[in-house]
């Protein structure tokens, strides 16, 4: 580990010791971004033609829960070990999933693919952030977050309307097959730099595993239940009450103590996560959806309707990386906070009094430039509070959040959607439910301390 993960001066990410780590990641951030916001776009096509609107929700909300699986795993396998095995399961269960889904005859095999795709996008993310942590100082955090930030951009610019482009001129199988290709690129870059390099932690964790993985699995079933409640007819309250249940039940040891409760410092940074990730990610699928349902959008046109958050999410994310330290975590979080507010109820506005589309995908802008304040930041607060010994641990603990807050958020809101089908309020409500979200966000925003501002980087 020596000369790897020092406090040496260093000008920029872009520094010749640090420029193939930063390209290789961002890579990987890139191609992530391409396959998520691609699949947004698509999936209403997906879902015709496989005629699986039941699983519609399902599909985003199941990844969203294995990769919870996949988190836990390679966050305890990165704290045993140097991260780039892990880092290559994570990959290869990914392009798997891509296949199976874009090979699928029927919604389910589908949702299997998108199963296994979680797996795989659960532990690129924990791996990653546990290489940013060893490769580079922690007063250049920061910029790589705000780096991965702006490698949504390009594909926030052209994958929605690339995604929707193919899908209408070829087959929207092939965006899931594509996707895989340009992984396996990516990822060969990644590799060729990171496998050279001493990764390894001095001081491995000794910290059990299998309870840690049994419990991961019981959160992934608990989030799948509630994502597939609204299949159960007349049960569904006493399966949503259930999966509750053992969602927080389960979830409980693989964060940090006093998440639940917003306890100040890293628990409060995580449960910030999960709440703003639930508002966005939950509420993000529907914008395509109605675009298309309402205004008669075509697939392609859809897509850009999330251009625009893409575009203010890179802003947000580099004014974060320039001068978050000196903002401060506290008007951050007001800042990025209202800025969401003010998009979802832009959105059940819209929704529910059948606005101009403008006013939508406007709106929707304000999202990403909240997000790009927040998310990066949260991130850089994460690798703060921890330790070499930690980090792994950590870093999954904050991925969970973020996934198990989106994938509940989904299921809740695909349930609300489904329900109020026959009125004319389903997308007005799951806007609104949003909101919600990020209204209770403020709390813990309010709680995380001070840690990585200007005076914590200078001690």
């Amino acid at each position: 580990m020596a000369g790897v993960n020092d406090d040496a001066p260093a000008v920029t990410i872009w520094n010749p010791r640090y420029v193939w780590v930063t390209l290789g990641a961002v890579a990987m951030i890139f191609l992530a971004a391409t396959q998520a916001l691609a699949v947004t776009t698509v999936m209403p096509l997906v879902s015709a033609d496989l005629g699986g609107a039941a699983l519609y929700a399902v599909a985003f909300a199941g990844t969203l829960a294995t990769s919870v699986i996949g988190m836990v795993a390679v966050g305890a396998w990165c704290d045993r070990k140097d991260p780039v095995l892990p880092l290559t399961t994570a990959v290869a269960l990914f392009v798997v999933g891509l296949l199976v889904a874009g090979f699928a005859p029927s919604m389910p095999v589908l949702v299997l693919g998108r199963l296994l795709q979680g797996l795989g996008t659960g532990g690129q993310t924990v791996a990653l952030y546990v290489v940013v942590a060893r490769v580079f100082p922690a007063a250049l955090h920061g910029r790589v977050f705000a780096a991965f930030s702006a490698a949504w951009v390009i594909p926030s610019i052209v994958g929605p309307f690339l995604a929707g482009f193919v899908a209408e001129q070829a087959h929207w199988r092939s965006v899931f097959l594509g996707v895989a290709v340009l992984t396996l690129i990516a990822f060969t870059v990644v590799y060729l730099r990171l496998h050279a390099l001493p990764l390894g932690t001095a001081e491995p964790s000794r910290q059990p595993v299998a309870r840690r993985l049994a419990l991961a699995c019981v959160v992934a079933a608990g989030a799948l239940g509630l994502s597939l409640a609204g299949e159960t007819g007349a049960a569904a309250p006493a399966v949503i009450a259930a999966a509750l249940v053992l969602i927080v039940v389960a979830i409980r040891p693989l964060l940090p103590a006093g998440t639940l409760i917003a306890r100040r410092g890293l628990p409060s940074v995580v449960l910030m996560r999960a709440l703003i990730a639930g508002a966005l990610f939950g509420a993000e699928i529907y914008v395509p959806y109605l675009l298309i349902d309402d205004y008669g959008f075509s697939a392609t046109t859809a897509g850009l309707g999330l251009t625009s958050a893409a575009l203010l999410w890179a802003v947000g994310a580099d004014v974060q990386g320039r001068v978050g330290d000196r903002l401060g975590n506290a008007r951050i979080t007001l800042v990025g906070a209202s800025l969401l507010i003010a998009a979802t109820l832009a959105a059940a506005a819209t929704a529910a009094w059948h606005l101009p589309p403008w006013v939508l995908i406007a709106g929707w802008a304000l999202a990403g430039a909240g997000m790009g304040l927040m998310y990066p930041r949260l991130t850089v607060l994460t690798l703060a509070y921890s330790t070499p010994q930690n980090q792994g641990f950590n870093s999954s603990a904050l991925s969970i959040s973020d996934s198990v807050g989106a994938s509940a958020s989904i299921a809740v809101m695909g349930l609300t959607f489904v329900a109020l089908s026959a009125s004319n309020a389903p997308f007005p409500a799951v806007f609104l439910i949003a909101t919600a979200l990020a209204v209770i966000a403020v709390l813990p925003g309010l709680r995380m301390g001070h840690v990585a501002e200007s005076e914590g980087l200078r001690r």
